[in-house]
């Protein structure tokens, strides 16, 4: 049964998959009985979007708003208490198998007297639970991608330099969030509007991003800086 079901999950991935050897027959048993029911639920959720190719898998107490503006290009799992609101100028792009963790929220758009510009998740995303995903700006996440649980994403400064207006009435800006391909997000780190995150980087759990990075750096602290290069030291690094 482990051959075949590596097989079938091969298939909905587009890439090689192994169950792990230990599982045993009543587990996956139950995991398949579990993802049959999400299958379903997603066949629901799926009318109405602009486009969704491949299977969609729902868990419990998902919610999707404004549906006509997400396109989802292959497998998808939107695990339970997921929430999405799409309302944005360019709407939500997912890419093939990409999973969204439990009780995370991706919300376009706050006020509709000022739409949010839009998101494209790449091919191969993994997006823990409890991420909260803030697209005023756009936001971009690259392809084979992996963000840990608690991650945030936040698209949008507020202007708060006149003393004499709330804060609320100054109106914001908007430069947007980038991060590239092949990249690790540890958990509960939070990515501020303006930062662009370069291919292959990693960011320690914990971290306050408010600058940008070039790609294959190791960063981390509050705020974030370079603690080191993938695959050298620090000190062997001259800018």
């Amino acid at each position: 049964m482990q051959k075949l079901i590596s097989k079938l999950i091969s298939r909905l991935k587009g890439e090689a998959y192994t169950l792990d050897p230990s599982i045993g027959t009543s587990d996956i048993l139950s995991t398949l009985f579990r993802r049959f029911f999400q299958a379903a639920r997603g066949f629901i959720k799926r009318i109405g979007m602009r486009k969704c190719k491949g299977l969609l898998f729902c868990g419990k107490k998902v919610k999707v708003l404004h549906k006509n503006k997400v396109s989802i290009d292959g497998t998808a799992i939107l695990e339970d208490n997921v929430f999405i609101n799409a309302l944005s100028k360019d709407g939500v792009k997912i890419g093939k198998n990409v999973s969204i963790g439990r009780n995370s929220i991706i919300e376009c758009t706050g006020v509709i007297r000022e739409l949010g510009e839009g998101l494209v998740i790449g091919d191969n995303v993994g997006i823990a639970a409890n991420a909260f995903i803030a697209v005023r700006g756009s936001v971009e996440i690259g392809e084979n991608t992996i963000i840990g649980p608690g991650v945030s994403l936040h698209a949008e400064n507020h202007v708060f330099t006149d003393r004499d207006i709330p804060i609320r009435l100054q109106g914001s800006d908007r430069k947007g969030v980038s991060i590239g391909k092949d990249c690790w997000i540890g958990s509960k780190v939070v990515i501020l509007d303006g930062v662009k995150i370069g291919d292959g980087c990693v960011v320690a759990a914990g971290a306050v991003v408010n600058k940008s990075f070039p790609s294959y750096t190791i960063i981390g602290g509050v705020p974030a800086k370079i603690l080191k290069y993938r695959g050298e030291n620090l000190e062997n690094i001259s800018n």
